[in-house]
């Protein structure tokens, strides 16, 4: 099983969309705590209605995978909630190819590292997005 991350940035929806297509990604999870941006195409309501359009399904877990989390995310990966959303991310990735999305193009300066990190003990590939012509491997950054 493969599971993408990738942070949108200052990218463009078309840029964006175009990396989801080359990925082949049917599902887009929104792993933001609070789903909203200064980049118009990114707020929540948008960035549903033009993945639809695309035909990739939008998810918003920022309940249970959202960043900024009180004591520290790492702490709140021992939390049951943390461990429901990613067996939620691991069911719709049995027969999906799924990227989970935060603000950070980068993985090392966003909470996506620790999810990644999470899921590669678990045995899951995980594959960084980082632009068109890079996607680095969660293996290779520990």
């Amino acid at each position: 099983m493969v599971i993408y991350t990738i942070g949108y940035g200052r990218r463009s929806r078309a840029k964006f969309l175009e990396l989801l297509n080359r990925y082949k990604i049917d599902i887009l999870v929104d792993v933001r705590r609070w789903p909203n941006s200064k980049v118009e195409d990114f707020k929540q309501h948008l960035i549903e209605e033009w993945l639809k359009d695309a035909s990739i399904k939008y998810v918003w877990m920022g309940s249970k995978l959202g960043g900024f989390r009180k004591g520290g995310y790492e702490k709140y990966m021992a939390e049951a909630e943390f461990r429901e959303g990613v067996k939620e991310l691991l069911e719709a990735a049995t027969q999906n190819t799924v990227c989970i999305m935060c603000l950070e193009v980068s993985p090392k300066g966003c909470h996506r590292r620790y999810i990644a990190k999470y899921l590669n003990k678990l045995g899951v590939r995980v594959r960084h997005i980082i632009s068109g012509k890079k996607v680095v491997d969660e293996a290779q950054l520990t």
